[in-house]
């Protein structure tokens, strides 16, 4: 069975996407056979791996309404053991449909447990929200992954996703685990950035990586080129930090 983790924080802006083609990169490239799952209806996760959404013909929307497999909708990308179910914003819509529908917290769930893919990681992207998507998202992991960018307002609304987590745990899925807390955009120049290190700490004892993501421009642009850090700059300090990060999250769930 592959290891699948939910990558989420309801706040947007915080490198919840660029936390999750990184990790899923890096993985593929320590010879693990990787799946991310684009389940943010943005699909930033799906362009920022170069592929053009208005070329797609079935995605994860028409997985989640059961009219397609995850098999079905599968590409590989341009690098070795790297593969994506890809997302376009009509997934929004579907979130609306799947509210009425059967069996609608386990969606995503049972269409892991369907494929015939015999991958060694999945790595979901969910949505920015504590939405019908992100509970899908929660239902069908086995570790829940969270970027918290360092700055003030970084622990607000962070209670709300915990409870969400626990409510999760108690009524579907009794195994799901905090894998760990990310410090995101770090600025070693300002004492912010330390001061909400130190806070993140408190709240998650033993909890928080030992790798940070610093704030770097690099890491801001590759998405533009459709590319993952390593394949955009890989001695740039945010390709290094995520590569140290996957080596962490590697060890952390035995992959």
């Amino acid at each position: 069975m592959a290891t699948v983790i939910s990558v989420t924080n309801q706040k947007g802006g915080v490198g919840k996407t660029t936390t999750t083609v990184n990790l899923a990169y890096y993985i593929a490239k320590a010879g693990k056979k990787t799946l991310l799952i684009d389940f943010d209806p943005q699909g930033n996760a799906t362009s920022g791996l170069g592929i053009n959404k208005q070329d797609l013909q079935l995605t994860m929307a028409d997985v989640v309404m059961e009219q397609a497999t995850l098999d079905q909708i599968i590409l590989p990308t341009a690098y070795p053991n790297f593969f994506i179910a890809p997302t376009t914003p009509f997934l929004a819509d579907t979130e609306v449909k799947l509210a009425q529908a059967d069996h609608k917290f386990s969606r995503l769930k049972n269409a892991i447990e369907s494929s015939m893919g015999e991958y060694d990681v999945i790595i979901i992207d969910n949505p920015p929200s504590l939405s019908l998507l992100t509970v899908n998202g929660l239902v069908a992991a086995k570790y829940v992954l969270l970027p918290v960018q360092a700055e003030f307002y970084a622990l607000e609304g962070l209670g709300q996703l915990l409870e969400t987590m626990k409510l999760v745990r108690k009524a579907m899925n009794p195994t799901l685990e905090l894998i760990g807390v990310l410090p995101t955009m770090m600025d070693s120049r300002t004492t912010l950035s330390g001061q909400v290190h130190e806070e993140i700490k408190k709240h998650f004892p033993g909890k928080v990586f030992i790798n940070t993501i610093p704030r770097n421009i690099r890491l801001a642009e590759a998405p533009s080129h459709g590319l993952p850090i390593g394949a955009y700059d890989r001695f740039s300090k945010g390709a290094r930090a995520y590569k140290a990060f996957a080596k962490e999250v590697i060890s952390r769930a035995s992959i």
